[in-house]
């Protein structure tokens, strides 16, 4: 480890550095297993942390309030024509700072307070933005929820349907963030056809999949197209929206001047870096690798005991049931932790306990396979995921700082993309 790897951030503030640079370590240690986390590569954080980040930047390629735009609009014209060719679309924005205000950029665009909007349930799956109470979209509109059945853990296309035609909403989201099978993009555009719906794809966390040929695109069925632009998809802290050419300018206006002032563009950089890396062939195999590394650790998990979700996994994500362990997922999860294994409690279907205190992790396998993994080291992933457990549940701290030591041996033979450190 060392801080002289940002030598101007040691000198300024050499308290600030320390906490980088423990954070390398940390990284660079333990395995991360949670489903929205990645590495970025050494170009998309060069590209994130240059002068770019000195400009203002209101408005759009050859359309800005600022003058001194020249490289700029070359920067942000160069990610969308990649966003577009990458995804196939008819149009891109990639200003949004993040998921939930391109969510929020959405709404402003198609819907007015008040209007009714259809998505997964938060227990469910989904995510707040998708018109749950606690957001500013379940306040502000009035949103309607569907799930999964309590028998296959999977969506009942035909209780969508049936709520979608009784609720004639505005808006319907597909996609969320505990959602470890397939999207059946097409079951959702006939049923937003049928109940006079705008359909909205949230690929978030699958966006990377889907660039890399590993999961089915939503461009054909949907309306738009929310995303993020990390997770799956190895990119900065950012998002974009993308969408028929029929929506561009209600899109367009509806993150700037609706939401946003000037765009990050130090971010539309890494951005930009990011497409241009996930249209390599390269990421296609890496794509395919988060699949078949997760497929492997759902059965490596199944062999050892544990409850999945739906019975295991169709894409990156792994969601773990652990009602039968008789071991929370708040305990569990900070029992990973101190053995180096990183994930996230998350509450299952149905789940009879708190939010706050659940009864499941979340877990997925994009982190480790940009480091290398493979399926061969599932087997080992799921028997280090056992055994902590086993060591929450016994309250035997000595198991899990062994589960750590062998951890930290294994991450040292598989560095991670764009960390200094072996």
């Amino acid at each position: 480890m060392s801080a002289s790897r940002h030598p101007a951030l040691l000198s300024t503030d050499p308290e600030l550095a320390s906490f980088v640079a423990a954070e390398e370590v940390l990284q660079a240690q333990t395995l991360r297993l949670i489903p929205s986390e990645n590495y970025v590569s050494a170009a998309v954080l060069e590209a994130s942390g240059t002068v770019l980040q000195n400009k203002y930047s209101e408005g759009y390629p050859g359309r800005r309030y600022y003058e001194g735009q020249q490289n700029i609009d070359r920067v942000e014209a160069l990610a969308i024509e990649r966003a577009k060719g990458l995804f196939g679309v008819d149009h891109a924005n990639v200003q949004p700072y993040s998921g939930s205000p391109a969510n929020l950029a959405v709404y402003l665009a198609f819907a007015k307070p008040g209007d009714t909007v259809m998505g997964m349930a938060l227990p469910m799956g989904g995510h707040l933005t998708h018109g749950w109470g606690v957001s500013a979209t379940g306040s502000w509109f009035r949103g309607v929820q569907y799930g999964v059945r309590a028998d296959t853990g999977l969506i009942d296309y035909d209780a969508v349907r049936d709520l979608a035609l009784a609720e004639r909403p505005k808006l319907i989201f597909c996609g969320g963030t505990a959602l470890p099978r397939t999207i059946d993009f097409a079951a959702f555009a006939e049923i937003a056809r049928e109940a006079g719906s705008i359909l909205v794809a949230d690929v978030a966390h699958i966006a990377g999949l889907i660039a890399g040929g590993a999961h089915p695109s939503p461009v054909d069925h949907v309306d738009v197209v929310s995303t993020t632009t990390h997770k799956t998809l190895r990119g900065p802290r950012g998002a974009m929206l993308m969408c028929r050419e029929e929506h561009a300018k209600a899109i367009d206006k509806a993150v700037f001047p609706g939401l946003q002032g000037g765009p990050h563009n130090q971010t539309t950089a890494g951005i930009a870096v990011a497409l241009h890396e996930a249209a390599q062939p390269s990421f296609t195999a890496y794509a395919h690798q988060v699949v078949a590394n997760a497929k492997a650790l759902a059965a490596a998990l199944l062999q050892n005991g544990f409850d999945l979700v739906s019975g295991g996994t169709d894409n990156h994500l792994i969601l773990i049931d652990l009602t039968g362990k008789d071991v929370p997922g708040k305990i569990a999860a900070k029992a990973l932790d101190r053995a180096g294994i990183v994930v996230n409690y998350n509450t299952v279907p149905f789940d009879p306990r708190k939010p706050f205190d659940p009864s499941g992790v979340r877990i997925g396998t994009p982190s480790l396979t940009s480091r290398g993994l493979s399926t061969e080291h599932m087997p080992l992933v799921a028997d280090w995921i056992a055994r902590s457990v086993d060591a929450a549940a016994k309250g035997d701290e000595r198991a899990l700082a062994a589960i750590r030591a062998e951890v930290t041996d294994l991450m040292a033979a598989f560095p991670a993309p764009g960390l200094p450190l072996s």
